[in-house]
């Protein structure tokens, strides 16, 4: 079992960087392939970023890539998503979420677990 908590969300200007970083608890964290995603009012639930259980192999939506970079601290067990040049569409709760089957995963229901979920707001 894996318990997440997110944290680093809050405001910031159209242009702004902000780090989100996602705490994990439990056992064998180093076995969960990680992902981020995000939900804006009104909107499904969106995949950001994954990061594979080694930290080998990452992947980004095509909107964040080249502003976002996901990593992950096994040592730590932590996942951090690092948010540059960000945009009033980006504004979003983030949630962080583990799965178990693939680091390949996209979609929602194939993750286990999930935090809380981290508010960013971007304003312009």
């Amino acid at each position: 079992q894996v318990q997440l908590v997110e944290s680093g969300g809050g405001l910031v200007q159209a242009g702004g960087s902000l780090r989100l970083s996602c705490a994990a608890s439990g056992v064998m964290f180093r076995s969960y392939h990680m992902g981020w995603f995000r939900q804006a009012p009104g909107k499904e639930r969106e995949f950001v970023a994954r990061i594979s259980t080694s930290g080998s192999n990452s992947y980004y939506t095509d909107s964040v890539k080249g502003r976002f970079t996901i990593s992950r601290d096994n040592a730590k067990n932590t996942v951090s998503l690092q948010m540059n040049s960000l945009k009033p569409e980006d504004t979003a709760v983030y949630l962080c979420a583990a799965n178990r089957r693939s680091d390949r995963a996209l979609r929602p229901e194939l993750y286990d677990y999930w935090g809380q979920g981290t508010q960013v707001t971007v304003s312009s």
